[in-house]
């Protein structure tokens, strides 16, 4: 069993609706579901930089974008030296993925709207209920969290073959089920992986969609074996937060540090990075 811990790590001007967080020495990268921009913030400097992701001529500002035309980025995925950021699906215009290439600073943007589709058909799913806010690449496959805020409460976990998220022909859908608080079943909102074991977050939010938003009720931490995809624990974060982004920061023999973003559903461009301990 795990002792649990969370402190407030750094509170960041300039970056609102937090929903994906990469760590990687003394840099953080934090990406939001309604911005041109992947942020780059400097740990021993505090300065933070924006790197421009979205070129689209349409969109007339490239923060707090309106929920209608949001990107929604809700998936900042690492391996190797490549970020690779992805909109929920959640609607027909949330399809794109941008790949970051941390080397070389070059940008790509893709569209995984076929990919998508296939997902949806193998599950089951339509598209009220496809709401994808994780994903690990073990660099044979694909694993991509869906979020189960949907009126059928599909949390389950995509299995992709490949390397190639815009061409994917083997696709299995695992359903996962994951704690209530209350009446409200709390659903994927990240995930990584560390060793053998996926570690992911989920947040109990009483609502019925995956476009509006609802009280929050609070989050969980827990694991699942990345080989049977079966739940090995959970437990609740203290608070009531919306995290949405979940970072490895350190990782010790009895001791794993993670960093957490938080989306509070606000145009206010400021974010607390949160750090949680799990000790044994």
């Amino acid at each position: 069993m795990y002792s649990i811990q969370l402190e407030i790590f750094r509170q960041i001007k300039g970056i609102g609706s937090a929903s994906g967080i990469f760590s990687n020495a003394e840099q953080l990268y934090i990406v939001g579901d309604n911005s041109a921009f992947l942020n780059q913030y400097d740990l021993s400097s505090n300065r933070l930089e924006k790197i421009q992701i979205l070129f689209d001529q349409t969109l007339i500002r490239k923060e707090n974008i309106p929920k209608s035309l949001k990107p929604d980025f809700e998936v900042l995925c690492h391996s190797e030296n490549t970020l690779y950021i992805l909109g929920s699906g959640s609607t027909l215009n949330r399809n794109r993925l941008i790949v970051y290439d941390l080397n070389t600073k070059k940008i790509k943007a893709q569209n995984v709207n076929k990919t998508y589709e296939k997902m949806r058909q193998v599950a089951g799913i339509d598209l009220k209920n496809f709401n994808i806010e994780g994903a690990i690449f073990t660099g044979k496959q694909w694993l991509l969290f869906n979020r189960g805020n949907g009126q059928e409460g599909k949390n389950g976990i995509f299995t992709l073959m490949g390397n190639d998220l815009t061409v994917v022909s083997e696709i299995k859908f695992s359903p996962v089920q994951l704690p209530h608080i209350n009446h409200v079943e709390s659903s994927f909102t990240d995930a990584i992986q560390v060793g053998k074991n996926i570690f992911f977050i989920a947040t109990a939010e009483d609502t019925q969609s995956t476009y509006h938003d609802g009280e929050i009720l609070g989050s969980f931490i827990g694991s699942i074996d990345l080989q049977n995809l079966k739940l090995s624990f959970s437990y609740k974060i203290p608070g009531q937060h919306k995290f949405e982004g979940i970072a490895l920061f350190k990782q010790e023999k009895d001791r794993l540090e993670f960093l957490l973003c938080e989306d509070r559903d606000t145009a206010e461009l400021n974010t607390t990075v949160y750090k949680l301990s799990l000790t044994l």
